[in-house]
């Protein structure tokens, strides 16, 4: 989701099309400092989809660290979340349904199938 809000950036600078012209036109967020940087938050959004997209990848090859950045990832959205409204809004349904998938993955069961306890 990150990743095609960064295209998109890339797309508008490809294009020369100032940042006036689509702040005045969309309200996108919530805060008005935000609105008046919305081309360096787009950029920052390829940030996040990096870091995503790396998390991913150490999930997939069964790394712990892989793990600790996807919650770290989600944490972070879920947090930042609030100042990012409307558009963070669906970013925080999808990284805290993410966030529990992942606690459930890696603290749900113990390898004989019996529930982890907290003890």
């Amino acid at each position: 989701m990150e990743g095609l809000v960064f295209i998109g950036v890339l797309v508008l600078l490809a294009l020369k099309i100032p940042q006036a012209s689509i702040v005045e036109n969309a309200d996108v967020f919530a805060l008005p400092y935000l609105q008046d940087n919305l081309y360096l938050m787009m950029a920052m959004s390829g940030i996040f989809a990096t870091l995503r997209v790396l998390g991913a990848v150490g999930l997939l090859r069964n790394r712990l660290w892989g793990l600790g950045l996807s919650i770290v990832s989600c944490s972070v959205t879920l947090a930042l979340m609030v100042f990012l409204l409307p558009a963070g809004l669906l970013d925080g349904i999808l990284s805290g349904t993410a966030l529990v998938l992942l606690l459930f993955a890696r603290l749900g069961q113990t390898p004989d199938g019996q529930p982890k306890l907290i003890y």
